[in-house]
């Protein structure tokens, strides 16, 4: 490949040096409907002993606000359904929730946004229309506390505010909650830089859908895939096509620049008869996959460069919730403390599971088992800065080209996006799959499942 000249290599030098992307991030949602949980402390310890640093609470319980004072754990607190109706009519109450709630342990306690209710639109109390008036009162008192900058104010929605969500590029938000609702709360959004809290839940997909839906593509285990009819786009697995829904309903409204944060995501370990998937098993794999995928910086297949934050459900099993058995069995732990199965929970943790582990037969366990991550051509960006891009890599970059020379094994097929994303994946594995060595100024990003060009797959850090 052509060697670039200093000038020509200097955007990417500086990129690399000052401007690379950080992956997602990972927190958990504390719920406490159980009679048999730890005390605050001991939460607490437990939090910081598996390195998670991000914590979503469904109300403003003191006592375990003041235990996360001083530790850095940025938290999430909540105000519930219950109070909408009077915080949305009198800004007094506002005013007096925020400073009760809020105000009175920040900075001490990392609060760093608000849920003002969660899943309004399927409530039973009917509270749609005091949701965005809420909104607004309780920013207006983090204005008067001056805290508006720090703390930001949103509320989750559950996936059933869509009215299409299939195929993703079809997402539409139901036409009823549109002009009431979801304009003006976008529009708070962007006004207050805040961002879209979004429930998303496969297994509930795969449960209702067995028949037609892969386990393998709701596990993010390896798949063919699902070929987006509108986009083209192909998705390996349904956490992407869900939030990618989102994302396209928010697109069709015209604000694209909105971020979205997952705030509820999980799987049950356990679950009734009829409960399809409910497994320990299930769990694991989905959540220890759906962190390495978030983790890796992946993002989603309409929005690669998005780091996505999401937060696990849930911290504990619950004894007390009522429904099917699956709603008492969502967490990553027992109330005695102890793992209901090993997955790793931080960046770290991935990263020292090193090798494939042996399993049954002795076959070793690929892709996502195991963490593997890949890097590609983003064919989005066009070929001039594929060109631009893949030069760098082959030549300052030092990736290993040899392979996608005319006559080698991996020339054919012969087309830009095949070349650059072998020359992108040699660099980002030799690299170590480093946060920001799979970006090139936004003409490669990172996958989790193992990408093929032709009969070319495209090689791990270990055979480079």
């Amino acid at each position: 490949m052509a060697n670039l000249t200093l000038s020509s290599l200097l955007p990417f030098l500086l990129f690399f040096l000052f401007a690379y992307a950080d992956a997602g991030s990972i927190g958990v949602n504390f719920g406490r409907v159980a009679n048999d949980l730890p005390t605050a402390v001991k939460v607490v310890q437990l939090l910081k002993s598996q390195g998670i640093d991000r914590v979503k609470l469904y109300d403003t319980d003191s006592s375990v606000i003041r235990s996360l004072s001083g530790t850095g754990i940025k938290v999430v607190v909540a105000l519930p359904n219950e109070l909408l109706y009077a915080v949305a009519k009198r800004p007094s109450q506002a005013y007096y929730w925020v400073q009760k709630n809020v105000a009175a342990y920040y900075p001490a306690t990392q609060i760093h946004a608000i849920a003002v209710g969660n899943e309004v639109f399927v409530s039973p109390l009917n509270l749609t229309n005091y949701l965005v008036p809420a909104m607004i009162n309780v920013q207006a008192a983090l204005v008067k506390y001056k805290l508006d900058e720090a703390i930001k104010v949103s509320s989750p929605i559950a996936l059933s505010a869509l009215q299409n969500s299939y195929p993703s590029s079809a997402g539409a938000f139901k036409s009823d909650l549109v002009e009431p609702v979801i304009k003006p709360m976008l529009d708070f959004f962007r006004r207050t830089g805040s961002y879209l809290m979004v429930n998303a839940y496969p297994f509930f997909a795969y449960e209702g859908n067995a028949d037609v839906i892969s386990l393998d593509y709701a596990l993010f285990h390896p798949n063919a895939g699902v070929v987006d009819s509108g986009s083209g786009l192909r998705y390996t697995n349904l956490f992407d096509a869900q939030i990618d829904a989102v994302f396209a309903a928010m697109s069709a409204l015209k604000y694209d620049d909105v971020k979205l944060v997952v705030t509820e995501t999980g799987w049950p370990s356990k679950g009734d008869e009829k409960e399809t998937g409910a497994s320990t098993s299930n769990a694991a794999a989905y959540n220890g996959n759906l962190i390495r995928h978030i983790l890796s910086g992946a993002g989603t297949p309409l929005r690669p460069k998005a780091d996505l934050d999401v937060y696990l459900f849930a911290l504990f099993n619950e004894n007390n919730k009522p429904g099917p058995t699956s709603e008492r069995n969502y967490g990553l732990f027992y109330p005695n403390e102890e793992k209901v199965y090993d997955i790793p929970l931080t960046e770290e943790a991935v990263k020292r599971e090193g090798k494939p582990k042996e399993k049954d037969g002795g076959a070793a366990v690929s892709t996502s088992s195991s963490g593997q991550t890949w890097c590609v051509a983003n064919g989005k960006v066009g070929e001039k800065k594929l060109k631009v891009a893949l030069d760098y890599a082959c030549g300052e970059g030092g990736a290993d080209c040899r392979q996608i020379q005319p006559g080698a094994n991996c020339y054919d097929p012969n087309t830009m996006e095949a070349h650059a994303s072998y020359a992108f994946n040699s660099y980002y594995q030799k690299k170590g799959r480093g946060i920001g060595t799979c970006d090139f100024q936004g003409a490669a990003y990172v996958v989790t499942q193992l990408p093929k060009f032709g009969k070319c797959a495209l090689p791990t850090g270990e055979s480079d």
